[in-house]
C-alpha cells in the first residue's frame, strides 16, 4: 500500500490563511480511493494575535495550526532568519514529501529557502505575480521564490508568462486559477448575512468602501493629508466607509489632520473578512492599496480603484473591474467611475472556486 503523501503547509501572516484554507477544506474533502495525502499546518507566527486568529481561524472553517514558530515581529533580516532557523527543525522532525508555500510574505521565502537547501520539494501557490517593482519587499519574497520552487501553481496566464521570461522550465509552471476565489466564494452565504451597513446607520444608499494602508500612501502627511481631502470631499456626495487601522488614526493624529465636520466620512474599526466581502460586494466604489481586494472586487465586477503606482495582478485591470490611480489623478478617476456602470470587467478564467483542487491534483501528479 503506497503511502500518503507528507503536506506541510506554510501560513506567516493574516492573508495567506484565506489562500490555506481552501487547500486544507479539499484535502478533508478527497474521496478515500484517491491517494492520501497528510498534512501539517505552520503558522511562522510572523503575524500574531491570539484573540484575533482564534476569530479568523473559526470565519474560515479551519483547524488551528499544527505547529507555531512564533517568529514574531522585526526587521526583514530578523524575521526570515528567525523562521529558517525554527522551520529546518521542523523539517528535520517531520520529513515532509512537499512543503507548499502561499502568496509573498516573509515567511514564504525562508520556509522555501530552507526546504530547497534541504532537498524537499516546494510548491508555490500564487506564483508568478510580479509588480515588476523592487523596492517592494514582496516582490523580492516572490521572486526568490518562484526560482526556487519546484512547482509553480499560477492564478492567471500573465503570472506564467512572467515565469517563462525568467527562463522556469515550462514543466514546472501550472496554471490553476485564483485561490482566494475559492476563499470567497466558500464564505458568501455568510457575507451576504452581515450587517455591517446596518451597524454603521446606513442603508441601502450608494457607498464608497475604503481600505489604505501602505507606507507610500498613510506615512507621508502631504500624501495622507490629500486623500482625506478627497475622501472628505467624497462624503458630501455618499457616504465613504472607511474601517481605518488604529495606526493610521494616530498618524492622523499626529499630523493634525481632523475628521471633523466630515459627517458621510464613516470611520470603523478594522473589520472581519466576511464584513469586508459584503461591503465590497455591494460598494458603488471600492478605493484601496490592498492586494486581495483588488481581486475580491474583480469577482463581484465592483469598480476599484487602487491608489499604487504598480499591481502584481494586472488581470485585475486588464479584464476585471480594477484601474490604477494616484492622488493628482484621484478625483477626475472618481468622476469618471460614479459616472459609469455600477458593474464593470470580467471574472478572469478559471476564478471558479475549484483552485484548490487543482492544485492538490498537480501536486499528486509532480509527486
Amino acid at each position: 500500500m503506497a503511502k500518503n503523501l507528507k503536506l506541510l503547509i506554510i501560513a506567516g501572516a493574516r492573508p495567506n490563511f484565506m489562500k490555506i484554507a481552501p487547500l486544507i477544506h479539499a484535502i478533508q474533502e478527497r474521496p478515500a480511493s484517491g491517494p492520501g495525502i497528510d498534512y501539517k499546518l505552520v503558522h511562522t507566527g510572523q503575524h500574531y494575535d491570539a484573540k484575533m486568529s482564534e476569530i479568523f481561524f473559526g470565519e474560515l472553517g479551519i483547524p488551528a495550526p499544527d505547529i507555531n514558530l512564533e517568529v514574531g515581529s522585526g526587521s526583514h533580516a530578523e524575521q526570515t532568519a528567525h523562521v529558517m532557523t525554527r522551520f529546518e527543525k521542523i523539517c528535520e522532525a517531520e520529513k515532509p514529501d512537499w512543503v507548499v508555500v502561499v502568496g509573498d510574505v516573509n515567511s514564504t521565502m525562508a520556509c522555501t529557502l530552507v526546504a530547497a537547501k534541504m532537498g524537499i520539494k516546494v510548491a508555490h501557490v500564487e506564483a508568478g505575480l510580479r509588480s515588476f517593482d523592487r523596492t517592494m519587499p514582496e516582490e523580492i519574497n516572490r521572486i526568490v521564490t518562484d526560482s526556487l520552487a519546484d512547482l509553480l501553481l499560477t492564478p492567471s496566464e500573465d503570472a506564467n508568462e512572467h515565469l517563462r521570461r525568467e527562463g522556469i522550465p515550462e514543466e514546472k509552471i501550472r496554471l490553476v486559477g485564483n485561490i482566494m476565489i475559492d476563499t470567497l466564494i466558500q464564505n458568501l452565504e455568510k457575507a451576504r448575512g452581515r450587517d455591517v451597513l446596518k451597524s454603521a446607520g446606513l442603508g441601502n444608499e450608494d457607498f464608497v468602501y475604503v481600505t489604505l494602508h501602505r507606507p507610500s500612501n498613510v506615512d507621508a502627511e502631504e500624501s495622507l493629508n490629500g486623500i482625506m481631502s478627497e475622501l472628505r470631499r467624497l462624503s458630501e456626495r455618499m457616504p465613504v466607509v472607511f474601517p481605518m487601522h488604529p495606526r493610521t488614526g494616530k498618524i492622523l493624529s499626529e499630523f493634525g489632520i481632523s475628521l471633523n465636520g466630515s459627517n458621510g466620512l464613516l470611520i470603523l474599526e478594522p473589520v472581519g473578512y466576511h464584513d469586508s466581502l459584503y461591503l465590497t460586494e455591494h460598494a458603488r466604489l471600492v478605493l484601496t492599496d490592498s492586494g486581495g481586494l483588488q481581486e475580491e472586487s474583480t469577482y463581484f465586477r465592483t469598480p476599484c480603484l487602487t491608489l499604487r503606482p504598480n499591481t502584481e495582478r494586472p488581470v485585475t485591470v486588464d479584464l476585471g473591474s480594477n484601474k490604477l490611480t494616484s492622488l493628482p489623478q484621484l478625483r477626475d478617476d472618481i468622476e469618471e467611475v460614479l459616472e459609469g456602470a455600477d458593474r464593470r470587467g470580467s471574472v478572469p478564467p478559471l476564478w471558479d472556486g475549484r483552485t484548490a483542487g487543482r492544485t492538490l491534483e498537480e501536486i499528486v501528479q509532480a509527486s
